[in-house]
């Protein structure tokens, strides 16, 4: 009876979020059910008393408090000109490599993704750009759209990245290992990417950059590239030294990003900070309030035993580790296929990451298979946000659009397989900086 009831909730809010429901809101109507039937089932009747306290305990975690301070660090250098600089910088490192726009996409987004965290953020930014470029340049907008929106996968990877903090937030993980974690993966994927690119050029011929930058305008490109790259040297460095926690990083972000906008590129104002203020509270307010409507339907499940009977039921089915993650990976593609990433993420993360732990998988392996396994999902069709985007950029249908990046998908699944399986690929640099990878 019970193992049926949690059927039907997860059912309801996947239903209610299809039907257009705002995520935030399916979840709390679907939590506030599961309450109500914890009272009918169980005579408890002040069961639903617990959702101001679960509200309450979901948004009030000091570690969450680095995701104000990432998309307000974001904001400020996108305001500033970033995604320009960081284009013309990739541009200058690619040189005239053999589908040289392709590859600056992708070098691009590795770049931004250390400063957003977003994979839409990256796709909106990044592809606003290059899109049209790359078409203009003789590539199909097919093409276009693939390689920008699987290459915004690297945004939420490469630290400092807002899904692996909701990850660590809900399992008690430490962001910053987490962070350090998703520094390899992230590379690797984009590495993965540009290596698609290459063989699909032998059988393409796509454009080729034969211009020469003069010496004036490397040294110009190159300065301005510099700028922005030091924010994620900042999160990276200060995280890996121990000077900061992943929190005090974002504070650090955030100060660096406006002093360098404000005196050293000189591209806003006093008068802009307001406007950034602002969408940074919409911004970090609709994440939060996923996370709190998130609490109450976790909250609801649990008093419902959800998390030994999935793990008996897992149990049941295989004790092998390896046979554990496969199902994971399958079960978490299709998740973000058709949810958001951190909803899903802040759902399933406290039920699987037992289990994984059980099994012998380190907590930081698990958490970044997870993100992964997520952000690919917002690539791919039939409710992929990052592919929507891109397709909404270069005017054609999600169809079109799903044709262009299933070669890079493969590329990423490859890199998945790679990340799940060999382990020391994620937990690496946690382990020698100290971290506790259990």
């Amino acid at each position: 009876m019970t193992s049926s009831l949690i059927v039907l909730l997860i059912v309801l809010v996947f239903a209610l979020i299809i039907c257009g429901i705002p995520v935030y809101l399916s979840l709390a109507l679907t939590g506030f059910a599961s309450l109500l039937t914890l009272s009918a089932t169980t005579g408890t009747p002040l069961a639903t008393l617990v959702i101001p306290q679960s509200v309450f305990n979901g948004v009030g975690s000091l570690p969450l408090l680095a995701i104000p301070f990432y998309v307000l660090a974001g904001e400020i250098m996108n305001r500033g000109g970033i995604t320009q600089r960081l284009i013309k910088f990739a541009l200058l490192i690619i040189g005239r490599l053999p589908a040289s726009l392709a590859q600056a996409n992708i070098v691009s987004s590795m770049f931004f993704g250390g400063i957003t965290g977003s994979a839409q953020a990256d796709t909106s930014c990044v592809g606003g750009i290059l899109i049209p470029a790359m078409i203009n340049e003789g590539y199909t907008p097919e093409e276009a759209v693939g390689v920008t929106a699987a290459s915004s996968t690297c945004g939420p990877i490469i630290p400092p990245s807002i899904t692996m903090v909701l990850f660590a937030t809900a399992v008690g993980a430490s962001i910053g290992g987490m962070f350090m974690a998703g520094v390899i993966p992230g590379i690797l994927i984009g590495l993965g990417l540009m290596t698609v690119v290459a063989l699909r050029d032998h059988k393409h011929h796509f454009p080729r950059r034969t211009g020469r930058l003069s010496k004036e305008v490397f040294r110009k490109t190159l300065v301005e590239g510099i700028v922005p790259l030091g924010l994620p040297i900042i999160i990276v460095g200060g995280i890996m030294s121990g000077i900061c926690t992943a929190t005090e990083a974002g504070v650090a972000a955030v100060i660096y990003s406006l002093i360098a906008s404000m005196f050293v590129t000189r591209t806003i104002k006093v008068r802009d900070i307001w406007s950034m203020l602002q969408n940074t509270a919409v911004m970090s307010g609709s994440i939060l309030m996923i996370i709190a409507c998130a609490k109450i339907f976790s909250y609801g499940l649990s008093a419902l035993q959800m998390s030994t009977i999935v793990t008996n039921l897992i149990l049941s089915l295989t004790t092998n580790k390896y046979v554990f993650l496969l199902l994971v990976n399958i079960l978490l593609l299709i998740m973000g296929m058709f949810m958001d990433g951190g909803a899903a993420c802040l759902i399933l993360a406290p039920i699987l990451t037992p289990i994984a732990v059980s099994m012998g998988i380190s907590t930081l392996h698990f958490g970044v298979v997870m993100v992964l396994n997520l952000i690919i999902g917002c690539g791919t069709p039939p409710l992929g946000v990052c592919l929507f985007i891109a397709c909404k950029i270069a005017n054609i249908s999600v169809e079109r659009g799903s044709k262009g990046i299933l070669p890079y998908i493969i590329g990423e699944m490859i890199v998945l397989l790679l990340v799940t399986y060999v382990p020391f690929i994620s937990t690496f640099l946690p382990a020698i900086l100290g971290y506790n990878i259990i």
